[in-house]
């Protein structure tokens, strides 16, 4: 398992199809992972620190988790069969709990959980970015500096 940082979402043009990016804490391989438009807006918040006036699907359950005295320990995603993710939830008891990467990748944004990424998955669907393509890699963290939640509504 290999460490990896959420740099963001975006929507993927032309199909208006909202991304989460993953990037390898140590390495050069990034992974796309195609995502709902809830699923973004949720990940868009939490990265944001916006905090909305109701609990969405992802507070509730870190509410869940804190008021049960259960601890979320780390989330993996650990395979991709046919262009989908899975992921696992591991909580401190030792519980896993099978879950989408994108359900997971919000929760960990709002505990502040270590992500990590199988071997397998960074070899299949990872991405190589050498350093000259890192200044693509920048117009996309400035792209996410500018995004709002509202840009991944259904409708848009």
């Amino acid at each position: 398992m290999r460490e990896v940082d959420v740099l963001g979402v975006r929507v993927e043009m032309p199909s208006n199809q909202p991304i989460v990016l993953l990037r390898e804490t140590v390495g050069d391989r990034y992974v796309p992972i195609w995502i709902g438009a809830v699923e973004a807006t949720a990940i868009a918040f939490a990265q944001q620190g916006v905090v909305p006036p109701r609990p969405l699907t992802h507070d509730l359950m870190r509410d869940l988790l804190a008021a049960t005295g259960g601890e979320l320990s780390e989330v993996r995603i650990t395979d991709v069969k046919d262009g989908v993710f899975f992921a696992t939830l591991v909580l401190a008891s030792g519980a896993e709990v099978s879950a989408r990467p994108s359900d997971s990748i919000a929760l960990a944004l709002r505990t502040g959980t270590t992500i990590y990424c199988s071997e397998e998955v960074l070899a299949e669907a990872g991405i190589s970015a050498p350093a000259e393509e890192e200044d693509e890699v920048e117009a996309f963290r400035e792209f996410l500096d500018h995004v709002s939640p509202e840009d991944f509504e259904a409708g848009q």
